[in-house]
């Protein structure tokens, strides 16, 4: 006979792990629920939950082994997704402001916490270096505010995520120095160790994590697998910098930077990488941030207090005027300057880290014998107080300033409210998620609708093809679902699938149409040989009947592991009517992939496209050859790059004979590339637009 016993201790601190967790959830989840009332933001109430329920508090939960492990995890993934995010191009182009904005922010609290310690508070000079480092590190505590509001791509952001770990790099490193020269250990051997760990474990990161993830996501599509593999890429950069002598928040950070290019930020991986983090590690780590707080410290003595009084106004000036010079140097706005202020003011893993190394370093002994630590308790103490002072300040400023440049719009300018109605008719099951991916990548997500159609005859139709064709519009549903956006599913019944695609673009007011691609490549070349054309007879019956931005599209890989997209532009091409729209889908893959863009092009459309005012950023420029000669125009395509032609209607202003042989062409000697076939909107009738005979 089996009895069920159940001894469940109720006293404090909670043992039990189950009540500890459930305790938990219940925070993460009512904390927004009451402080949107308050108008409290929600990062900030998870600290001063934390601090409630925590030793110094209620007691409830201990800061154990398993906050710390999730804190820690929580701590790494805001500075992975930060990285994660980060736009490579407008990085590239803000790469000095950010280092001047590192300089800033690392200098000016250098100075002021040698002032601090130095001169106001009569500590040491290496004790005074050592405030001067705290107070110079930052932590993007803020940063989930950013990402919710999906403007981490506006320059502010780019410049403040840059800045940081070049703050924070300097910080740690002057903490080792200082720590080295406390102990007498900074000898030549000293120096050639730290120079070359920090360079090999970031020679590493940059270098070999980005080829093993190509690798991996070119030979994996398994989605738990995927993101296992993201989690050992974090904690291995995390564990190699730390090997380096530096803090494992570096280290997280390269790894989101060497991973950038491989997520794209619409992908479905990006979508459970973002959930997964807002809902389980940045809420523990925030919870574990608020179990430090000890406002028993503010009652311990006047020393205390006055330690972190000078400790609060000293940081918050520093980052202040490191902002507003910032600011003024590269002319940003108000709200700008603002989020700058925001996000570099928070201090807690960097800080933590100074101070902790600071407090257990003895440098000798008193008259008593009691040991003299190179920062002391009231250091430790004020630390703790300035870390809960600085995080308010930090998300309460981020917040209305990020809510102000989301309003505005990127860069302080609204975007035009154009809808982007994609249609993907669905007829063969290995080609649905591909579709999907591409749909996805080329289309502004404010602005997307996506539409999947299954044709079915509709004299003819059998109980199983419904039941496939059902089962189809599942999968392009469930694949756009994965990356958070949702999919209209559509199945009609017509005379045959032309007339369906018709109808469904005239119905829906379709702007993008994508067709996949499947037929092998030995089949296509001998349909060509009996004078058949390659794409069949469904394609160009489309094409004769639609006037939308059309892709077909043949798959062999991610497109995240796409390494360069050759676009080859035929003469003319910017005279047509479409020229900007589709310009535009191929610059927003580019920047959401990160892949270079190489436009292939007459010398009169590549000047044309490059004094577009929004002209590509991380693109270049290559005059094609004559399109008579295929090979020749082919001929720089490399693995894993991604051929486009942008192809024309017979007897449009593009068109070209040499089109006609295209199709055949990129099936034969391009089947292991990625290879999209672009018809773009053109001016005229749609009777004269006939592609094939």
């Amino acid at each position: 006979m089996f009895t069920l016993t159940s001894h469940i201790a109720l006293a404090t601190p909670i043992e039990d792990p189950i009540l500890k967790f459930l305790l938990i959830m219940a925070i993460v989840l009512g904390t927004p629920l009451i402080l949107n009332k308050l108008k409290i933001p929600y990062l900030l109430g998870l600290i001063i939950a934390g601090a409630v329920i925590g030793p110094h508090g209620l007691n409830l939960v201990l800061r154990d082994s398993s906050i710390i492990l999730s804190g820690t995890a929580g701590m790494l993934y805001i500075l992975f997704t930060a990285g994660l995010e980060m736009d490579m191009a407008n990085f590239k182009q803000s790469s000095i402001r950010a280092m001047a904005f590192g300089l800033y922010t690392y200098i000016f609290p250098m100075l002021f916490g040698v002032v601090a310690g130095y001169g106001i508070l009569g500590y040491s000079l290496p004790s005074s270096l050592l405030l001067g480092a705290l107070f110079a590190s930052q932590t993007l505590i803020a940063y989930p505010i950013i990402s919710k509001l999906g403007i981490t791509r506006n320059n502010a952001v780019t410049i403040a995520v840059g800045g940081t770990i070049i703050v924070d790099i300097l910080a740690l490193v002057t903490l080792t120095v200082v720590t080295g020269m406390a102990t007498g250990a900074t000898n030549t051997a000293f120096w050639v160790r730290l120079a070359s760990s920090i360079l090999g474990c970031s020679f590493v990161i940059l270098w070999l994590f980005p080829r093993i993830g190509r690798w991996f996501f070119k030979r994996c599509s398994d989605n738990v697998s995927q993101y296992v593999f993201i989690l050992v890429i974090v904690f291995s950069g995390a564990f190699l910098t730390q090997l380096a002598g530096l803090e494992p928040i570096i280290g997280a950070f390269l790894a989101g930077l060497s991973m950038n290019r491989l997520i794209p930020s619409t992908s479905p991986l990006m979508n459970r990488i973002e959930f997964v983090g807002n809902a389980i590690f940045i809420p523990f780590f925030l919870l574990s941030v608020g179990m430090l707080i000890d406002y028993r410290a503010i009652f311990s003595g006047w020393e205390t207090l006055e330690v972190a009084a000078v400790m609060i106004v000293m940081v918050t000036l520093s980052k202040y005027i490191a902002a507003v010079a910032t600011a003024k140097s590269f002319r940003l706005s108000t709200d700008q300057r603002k989020m700058l202020f925001g996000l570099s003011v928070a201090h807690v893993a960097g800080t933590l880290a100074v101070v902790m190394v600071g407090y257990n370093l003895i440098v000798g002994h008193d008259a008593d014998g009691n040991p003299m630590r190179l920062l002391g308790e009231a250091v430790l103490n004020g630390t703790i107080l300035m870390i809960l002072v600085t995080c308010t300040i930090s998300t309460f400023t981020t917040q209305r300033a990020a809510h102000r440049i989301a309003m505005e719009g990127p860069q302080g300018e609204r975007r035009a409210e154009t809808g982007e109605h994609v249609l993907i008719p669905v007829s063969h099951p290995n080609t649905v998620t591909e579709a999907v991916g591409l749909s996805i990548a080329v289309t502004k997500q404010k602005h997307r609708s996506l539409y999947a159609l299954r044709a079915l005859d509709n004299s003819s139709a059998s109980e199983e093809q419904v039941a496939s064709a059902e089962k189809m519009l599942l999968a392009a549903a469930e694949a756009s679902a994965s990356a958070g956006i949702h999919m209209h599913r559509l199945m009609r019944y017509d005379v045959n699938i032309v007339n369906a695609i018709v109808s469904v673009v005239r119905e829906r007011n379709i702007t993008d149409l994508v067709l996949g691609m499947h037929r092998a490549p030995e089949h296509a070349n001998a349909l060509n040989t009996l004078g058949v054309p390659v794409l069949g007879t469904t394609i160009p019956a489309v094409l004769a009947r639609t006037n939308v931005t059309t892709y077909i599209y043949h798959a062999v890989q991610p497109l995240s592991t796409v390494k360069r997209h050759l676009v080859y532009i035929p003469p003319r091409a910017e005279l047509e009517q479409g020229f900007e729209t589709w310009v535009l889908r191929i610059r927003h893959l580019a920047h959401d992939t990160g892949a270079k863009l190489i436009f292939h092009g007459t010398e009169e459309t590549l000047a044309y496209l490059q004094r577009k005012p929004r002209k590509v950023d991380i693109a270049d420029y290559v005059t094609s050859p004559s399109w008579e000669e295929l090979n020749t125009l082919f001929a720089e395509v490399r693995d894993d790059d991604s051929v486009w032609v942008i192809m024309s209607r017979r007897d449009c202003i593009s068109y070209h004979p040499a089109m006609h042989r295209i199709p055949a062409h990129v099936e034969e000697h391009f089947a292991q590339n990625n290879h999209i076939l672009l018809f773009p909107v053109q001016a005229g009738s749609e009777s004269e637009k006939r592609y094939f005979n």
